[in-house]
């Protein structure tokens, strides 16, 4: 018989001894799917080669298991002839060859709940890796995914409290201490780097009784907003099974801390033109015009030091104020506050520009408005006393408290308000105009509302 060639195709009709040779000369006819060689040294071990294709010019060539189980042929792929030699392809088959014929097993489904546990001890080893992990995470980093989930839903100045309030200490400043000075940890600091887990009722407990020694004030603050974050994690499923209720809410940690006092720091009517006086010789135009503002206007600080230039309509005399309450409001544009704006450079977006600002705006003008009130002989006097005093003052007037209340961006008191009145822009003006005005007259300062804003320069009799 003729030696078969090198190119000749193998005969598919009876067992070879297979060599590579063989098995690089197998090819697959165009008009079948598939076709095999069998192996004579191993029973049921077959080479597959399927037909030419765009993807696979050659075809592709594997290693197969074929054999008869419960009268049913059963096939299952070794492995690529490209990866897998010959003598190792018999070993496997012949393994093969026993799971079938000593023990009646399906070799695929034994393959398959093999895969089947693998891929579940893999899961439970990686739920377990991840409860761990999730187990071991720290307040300080569930507190930083908090706000920046809750950012877009705060006020900056909100959002800001809640950075400096888990801020650490160690800084070195300068001012009032010729650079020796250095700040302290804030009130929640010592909790950041516990892990949540461990923030139980009687951790918060024994804080609160030490932050409540030294700045009763700034602590309670920072348990209010400790319990809002707790209550937040409750409903995160990642965190939700590392606490047990809300652990800030308890009878000892509010007692520790006690209740704030009532605030009354607030300007009188006799004290206006001492206050006016003294503010207004503030050198910084912005600082000067933004404490006249708030007291004008009985808005926020934040509210008032975050106006854009936008959101000052002077076609239609309004103001547009970033509420955070409601979202926003609008209040009149009144004159003397329309004159005020209109003399202040024009920096950037902000109405109360600062150059020296990382923000842009002011930041901080509480240390002028002390220095002002010292002056004034008024000190202890707060930002926020001065939107005490704006809604104190219009007492004089008998304006109703409804108005008083939307001027200010407080939730309407009476389902009669919240229902039923509805107060343009332009009813709110009256009054509101009436009230500057009337601040302005009892403090002495000599203004012409009818002038043309920016023109004219106020001054205290």
């Amino acid at each position: 018989m003729a030696r078969p060639r090198k190119v000749d195709t193998p005969d598919l009709g009876e067992a070879k001894d297979l060599t590579a040779g063989l098995i690089e000369r197998l090819t697959c006819p165009a008009d079948k799917a598939q076709v095999f060689l069998r192996d004579t040294k191993a029973l049921g071990l077959r080479v597959r080669a399927t037909a030419l294709s765009a993807k696979n010019p050659k075809g592709v060539k594997a290693f197969v298991f074929e054999a008869k189980l419960n009268r049913q042929n059963i096939r299952r792929t070794i492995g690529d002839v490209r990866v897998l030699d010959i003598e190792a392809a018999r070993t496997e088959a012949r393994r093969l060859a026993v799971v079938i014929r000593s023990d009646g097993d399906d070799p695929r489904e034994l393959e398959r709940l093999k895969d089947a546990a693998k891929a579940a001890a893999l899961a439970a080893s990686a739920a377990k890796l991840e409860a761990a992990k999730v187990a071991a995470v720290t307040v300080g980093e569930v507190w930083s995914a908090y706000l920046e989930e809750r950012r877009p839903h705060w006020g900056e100045r909100h959002y800001k409290d809640h950075l400096n309030l888990s801020k650490a200490g160690g800084k070195v400043i300068k001012r009032g201490t010729d650079g020796r000075g250095v700040t302290i940890d804030m009130p929640l600091y010592p909790l950041m780097t516990l892990p949540l887990r461990d923030l139980t009722a009687s951790v918060i407990e024994a804080w609160a009784a030490r932050e409540a020694k030294t700045r009763p004030t700034s602590a309670r603050l920072a348990w209010r907003c400790l319990k809002v974050f707790l209550g937040w994690c409750s409903e995160q499923p990642a965190y939700a099974g590392l606490l047990t209720g809300n652990p800030a809410k308890t009878k000892k940690t509010r007692e520790s801390l006690g209740k704030a006092g009532v605030k009354s720091d607030v300007l009188q009517r006799a004290q206006l033109a001492a206050w006016f006086a003294a503010v207004q010789q503030i050198q910084n135009p912005a600082i000067a015009a933004y404490l006249q503002i708030l007291l004008l206007t009985g808005a926020r600080p934040g509210e008032v030091m975050t106006l854009r230039r936008d959101d000052v309509n002077t076609q239609w005399k309004g103001i547009a104020i970033r509420d955070k309450v409601e979202g926003a409001r609008e209040i009149p544009l009144t004159p003397y506050v329309s004159h005020l704006l209109a003399s202040l450079p024009k920096r950037n977006e902000w109405v109360f520009a600062s150059p020296t600002s990382a923000t842009g705006h002011l930041t901080e003008p509480t240390t002028p408005h002390g220095r002002a009130c010292k002056v004034a002989g008024l000190e202890g006097l707060t930002l926020h006393g001065l939107r005490r005093s704006f809604k104190s003052l219009s007492e004089w007037l008998e304006i109703p408290a409804g108005v008083v209340a939307q001027l200010m961006g407080h939730k309407p008191s009476a389902t009669a308000e919240k229902h039923y009145t509805v107060r343009p822009l332009e009813l709110l003006a009256i009054h509101h105009n009436r009230i500057e005005a009337w601040i302005l007259e009892q403090a002495g300062v000599k203004f012409d509302a009818k002038a043309e804003p920016g023109k004219l320069r106020a001054v205290a009799s």
